[in-house]
């Protein structure tokens, strides 16, 4: 089965749990073979219905691991 590309938004809550999520999100679609690119809507679900997203492949793995411990 090919891989296809997802799509992530996550929106409220406080910034630091976020980014540590989104960094989860970012590494576990990076391993799977289900998944091409995960692509992030900026600012949330609203990047996603304004199709303002973000192509988390472009970035380094090393900038990734950043979001585990950036509390803003």
């Amino acid at each position: 089965m090919k891989a296809k590309n997802a799509v992530y938004a996550q929106s409220g809550g406080v910034t630091s749990v976020i980014n540590a999520t989104a960094c989860g999100v970012i590494e576990a679609s990076r391993k799977s073979k289900k998944i091409d690119k995960l692509f992030a809507g900026k600012d949330g679900i609203v990047g996603i219905l304004n199709e303002d997203l973000i192509d988390t492949s472009l970035e380094k793995s090393s900038e990734i691991k950043k979001l585990m411990h950036t509390p803003g």
